[in-house]
């Protein structure tokens, strides 16, 4: 490498870091900003939140769209392709899962094991970062993909900063708050904290959330609602629960519940039409899908005001 192609690459690495310190002091601002202003009026966390899906749906109205860990019906899940599929498409939202590696980095993988996706075997948390690269992730769903990586969230997130979307991030598992801190980190230093939602099933790992990134909108997932789901959002500070269709069929009420609390009802993961058209009347405010192109096409035929 000659001296001029050193000092190129060092010029460009010198004003790619400086970027990236402009845009984490900006987020550490506008953080800042937002915490005294939530101190100040409890109820503009809520506002806020809200608007990051839009108003609440009536009945028939159309619903928000999440890919489903990335379009998943034509790209191997959770890899690149599949999420850059989804920021260049008219959906709303791109859906993706986080766990960390065995050194603590925040990697795209929904399996706690890595022998459905990836050419490997075991743990993916048992894994540091160079194995988990190592594996091959795209040849058990084509060999279009041979050899396509695990991506780790910052990759992700250069991505996403180029998009105008929005991020529901699903923390698998459970996370302290110093493994919480490892991923807002990331989030404030590409400056794409005003597009995230934080999702998750544990308890515990909602209130390291809260703990840590407070002014981040959170949903609370749910395999079954609770008898009163209301209560259990306000408990933990969620702006909706995501939950199965089966569940709020068998408590159609609960949408009327949520929405009078200025709370989201979200159900997944929905790809039949015959569950759009029911869900759409329902009122449900968003759907996860694995068939996000099928579901865009279908609501712009069947859903009113599209």
């Amino acid at each position: 490498m000659t001296t001029s192609t050193r000092l190129a690459d060092h010029i460009g690495f010198s004003a790619r870091y400086e970027h990236r310190a402009r845009r984490a002091i900006v987020a550490s601002a506008t953080t800042v900003a937002l915490v005294l202003i939530f101190i100040l009026n409890p109820d503009a966390a809520l506002v806020y939140a809200t608007n990051m899906f839009g108003s609440l749906r009536t009945p028939g109205e159309p619903a928000f769209i999440a890919a489903h860990r990335g379009d998943r019906a034509h790209f191997p899940e959770n890899t690149l392709p599949a999420l850059e599929a989804v920021l260049h498409s008219d959906f709303d939202f791109v859906e993706t899962d986080i766990q960390l590696t065995a050194d603590a980095v925040p990697v795209l993988f929904h399996d706690e094991t890595v022998d459905r996706t990836t050419n490997g075997t075991g743990l993916l948390a048992a894994k540091t970062l160079a194995e988990v690269k190592a594996l091959d992730a795209g040849s058990w769903y084509s060999r279009e993909f041979v050899f396509l990586q695990v991506p780790t969230l910052d990759e992700f997130l250069e991505v996403f900063e180029g998009s105008k979307k929005k991020a529901m991030l699903e923390l698998k598992g459970v996370w302290t708050p110093d493994q919480v801190r490892i991923v807002t980190e990331l989030v404030y230093a590409h400056g794409v904290q005003n597009r995230v939602i934080f999702e998750a099933f544990d308890y515990d790992t909602l209130t390291s959330l809260d703990d840590v990134a407070p002014t981040f909108p959170r949903v609370l997932i749910q395999r079954y609602l609770p008898d009163d789901p209301v209560a259990l959002a306000n408990q933990f500070g969620v702006i909706a629960i995501l939950t199965s269709y089966a569940s709020v069929e068998e408590q159609p009420d609960a949408v009327a519940e949520m929405h009078a609390a200025g709370l989201g009802l979200i159900l997944y993961t929905l790809n039949k039409k015959g569950k759009w058209s029911d869900a759409l009347d329902l009122g449900v405010d968003g759907i996860i899908t694995d068939k996000p192109s099928s579901l865009d096409s279908w609501l712009a035929k069947n859903a009113p005001g599209t």
